[in-house]
C-alpha cells in the first residue's frame, strides 16, 4: 500500500515538473545509479554493477535524445554525453571503478550547473513578470 502511494506521488511529481526540474531529477537518478554501480564494483557484485551502470547510460541517452540540436552548446553536450557513455562501458567491461567515478564527478557538476541555470531562469522570469502576476 505504501509503495503504491509512493509510486502515485512520484508519477504526479514527474507529470507536474518543469523541463528544468525533470532534467535535475534525471541527474539525481544518474548520480544515484552511478554511486550504486561504483559500490557494486567495489564489492565485486558485477551483476548489480552492470544493472546500475546501464541505468546511468540510459539516462545519459535520454539527455542526448532530448537535447535541442539548435542550441549553441548542443554539440559540446553531445560529445560530453558520448564520453560519459564510453567511460561507463569501460568501467563495466573492465570492472573498474575509476571511469565510473570520473563520470560521477562530472554528473555532480552537471547537476549543479543545471540547478544554477534553472535558478537564473526563474529569477529572470520573476523580475520580468508584470506586477501581480502569479509565479510557480
Amino acid at each position: 500500500m505504501i509503495q503504491a502511494q509512493r509510486n502515485k506521488y512520484l508519477e504526479n511529481t514527474v507529470q507536474t515538473a518543469t523541463p528544468a526540474q525533470l532534467l535535475i531529477m534525471l541527474c539525481d537518478g544518474a548520480i544515484r545509479f552511478c554511486r550504486a554501480g561504483i559500490e557494486a564494483l567495489k564489492n565485486t557484485n558485477y551483476q548489480d554493477a552492470n544493472t546500475n551502470l546501464v541505468k546511468v547510460q540510459d539516462i545519459i541517452s535520454e539527455f542526448s535524445i532530448t537535447i535541442d540540436r539548435n542550441a549553441p552548446i548542443a554539440v559540446e553536450l553531445l560529445r560530453l554525453y558520448e564520453y560519459f557513455n564510453h567511460r561507463l562501458i569501460e568501467a563495466n567491461m573492465k570492472k573498474s571503478v575509476e571511469p565510473a567515478e570520473e563520470v560521477l564527478g562530472f554528473l555532480i557538476q552537471l547537476k549543479e550547473t543545471w540547478v544554477q541555470a534553472a535558478l537564473q531562469v526563474k529569477s529572470g522570469a520573476a523580475s520580468t513578470a508584470p506586477a501581480g502576476a502569479s509565479h510557480g
